[in-house]
């Protein structure tokens, strides 16, 4: 009870100014506000009044609007992009070098054999498609059980309705196809070559992969079955039969000093074999160019042994080549570029930078530590990429899904790589994954950009190299100077020369900055709530004064009813009036007057009480005052 009425007369000395009642309040607002209208609605007539009225309540809805338009606004984080150009010495970049062949043919030949041989029965079948060509009788026999895994198959499209499907080595149906095709429409316009996927060896379960050109198919087939059977080979045996470095790189030169291939370090890629990385910055520092131009820049001469390529995997002769920041995985089947070899490829490099801002202007991550996918080629000890994260997560649902992880991409820990022996369906559950727009979307949401990231702009221009005319020298040398031998042992099908440079030192910065600020926001604010109803922010102040005003009004209303309430209740439970003070003297002599009388009784008859008996409380006939406190009840 004391800390209400503590409260109560605190609340009542605060409330001296405006009232205390809302009518009171309301009026002691508008009267003191120094914001525009509420005076006039108080001291004008009954018409102006209510114009006044109408005036200032449409002004403060149209504040109301444009503010949350404004913070609509500054919450969606928008940005601005700036482009500005500066002029220092760079940081060469990484040069990553690959052929375009993964592997030497003359040391996989014994893995791709019965491959090579299925694949050369199949062309013949496909280019002449008669009986008894004398694919049959090929010794040895073709291993079927190896084409049966993943076939080739034609597809009848004569009925569009009913297609008919033909397996190649089948040969009535070979046959029947034959005869069929005899009609006005040409084989070509009638059958399709597909592969053929299903999800386990007989199984009805089955896709095809239809390709407008048997050439596509043929690699595509080709790529696939020789997938399986090198996912087996063990990583080292991979390394050795791919192009060893210093058989690769036959000259180099950076700027004025020399340099060879054990400046390079090497790294197997599945796509391209063994690649090379110059300048990657692992192990020693980044190099700096100290000029710009062709003579301060990277040369390199490379033998890709375009004689040893496996037939029927690389379709393309070259050299695959990438430019990159240092310490980042190459990722050239995406970003990478062919060097055509018997030329000379000149590269000029400009630079990009790219800064955004992070969260919550952008989705963007420092170093892919916030992002859900775990980066498998950390094992690289290479710095994040949306690459890596892309190849990550379709590498970590093909685990999941397919139970097997894919050739071309790392393994998570205890994962073994597809293959046809113990994955029969990995074909067919990577075919559907991988052409699964669902699935990609999932890894695109997942995956993250980099706020800062490095692009390296490319102009290109390439002439033959060497000329007639000094070919004959050029190619003594070089093939002297690598198998230390007289004869010629090189030719313009397997000679590129690269001169690789930056053009300029002028570099591009593209930078990200907020398109709203706080100060933005404060200043518009301030300015609409200036122009509609002449405010500042003093004004607010008054408006905020008023709202606890009105608490307060409402916390002195709510104890007043608490304690009507519990008047009420104790009236209830008392219903007689309370005695006054003559009534309850009276009572006290009579009660006095009883006493004496019970004193003249005789002995037997005046009993004195009992031991224990407690004497009558008196006290109790006492009438307590209601604690009941008026609203001017303020002395201390």
């Amino acid at each position: 009870m004391n800390l209400k009425k503590y409260l109560v007369r605190a609340l009542h000395r605060l409330q001296k100014g405006p009232g205390y009642t809302y009518k009171e309040l309301l009026v002691w607002y508008c009267d003191n506000t120094n914001t525009h209208g509420p005076k006039r609605i108080i001291k004008e007539g009954p018409k102006k009044k209510l114009i006044w009225f109408f005036l200032t309540l449409l002004f403060a809805s149209l504040v109301f609007w444009q503010w949350g338009i404004l913070i609509n606004t500054y919450l969606s984080y928008n940005v601005t992009s700036s482009l500005s150009i500066g002029f220092k010495t760079m940081k060469f970049p990484a040069v990553t070098v690959c052929n375009a062949n993964p592997f030497k043919y003359s040391e996989v030949k014994h893995l791709l054999k019965e491959l090579d041989r299925l694949i050369e029965a199949a062309l013949e079948r496909i280019l002449q498609p008669t009986p008894g060509n004398g694919s049959e009788n090929v010794s040895p026999p073709l291993d079927l059980e190896l084409w049966n895994q993943i076939p080739l198959v034609l597809i009848d499209k004569h009925d569009k309705d009913n297609p008919v499907i033909l397996d190649i080595f089948e040969t009535n149906q070979t046959a029947g196809a034959n005869e069929t095709a005899a009609g006005n429409e040409t084989k070509e316009k009638k059958y399709k070559l597909a592969v053929k996927l299903c999800s386990h060896q007989g199984s009805d379960n089955c896709t095809y992969r239809n390709f407008t050109s048997a050439a596509q198919a043929v690699t595509e087939w080709y790529i696939l079955q020789s997938t399986s059977i090198l996912s087996k080979v063990p990583l080292h045996e991979r390394i050795r039969m791919g192009y060893q470095a210093e058989d690769m790189i036959l000259a180099c030169l950076y700027g004025a000093e020399p340099c060879n291939y054990k400046n390079f370090t090497q790294i197997y890629h599945p796509d391209h074999g063994n690649c090379y990385i110059f300048n990657w910055g692992m192990d020693e520092e980044a190099l700096n160019s100290s000029n710009p131009g062709a003579e301060f820049g990277l040369k390199l001469i490379l033998d890709i042994s375009q004689q040893d390529y496996i037939p029927y995997l690389s379709s393309a002769a070259g050299a695959r080549l990438m430019l990159h920041q240092q310490k980042s995985f190459p990722f050239l089947k995406d970003q990478g570029i062919y060097a055509m070899a018997g030329t000379e490829t000149s590269i000029g490099v400009l630079v990009d930078e790219l800064e955004r801002m992070g969260y919550p202007y952008s989705d963007c991550t420092m170093n892919g530590s916030d992002v859900p996918v775990k980066n498998l080629y950390s094992q690289y000890n290479t710095s994040y990429s949306i690459q890596a994260c892309l190849r990550s997560c379709f590498q970590n649902h093909m685990v999941e899904i397919c139970g097997c992880g894919h050739y071309m991409f790392p393994l998570p820990e205890g994962v073994n790589y597809c293959n046809n022996e113990d994955n029969p369906g990995w074909a067919y559950c990577y075919s559907s994954l991988r052409s699964s727009i669902k699935q990609r979307q999932i890894c695109i949401d997942s995956c993250k950009e980099t706020c800062n990231d490095t692009q390296y702009k490319m102009t290109i221009s390439m002439a033959d190299w060497p000329s007639e005319a000094s070919e004959d020298w050029i190619f003594h040398i070089l093939s002297y100077e690598r198998d230390m031998s007289t004869n010629v042992t090189l030719d313009r099908n397997g000679i590129i020369k690269l001169n690789i440079y930056f053009q300029e030192y002028n570099y591009r910065t593209i930078s990200e900055s907020a398109a709203t600020t706080i100060v933005w926001l404060l200043s518009s604010l301030g300015g609409q709530f200036g122009f509609w109803m002449g405010g500042s922010v003093l004004c607010l102040i008054e408006f905020g004064e008023i709202i606890i005003d009105s608490l307060w009004i409402t916390i002195i209303n709510v104890i007043g009813w608490c304690k009507g309430l519990k008047q009420r209740r104790a009236r209830a439970r008392y219903p007689d009036a309370p005695p006054t003070v003559s009534e309850l003297v009276e009572a006290h002599t009579n009660l006095g007057f009883q006493h004496e009388a019970a004193g003249a009784l005789p002995r037997d008859e005046a009993l004195p009480p009992e031991p224990g008996t407690p004497p009558p409380n008196y006290d109790s006939l006492r009438v307590q005052p209601l604690d009941v406190l008026g609203p001017d009840s303020d002395a201390e």
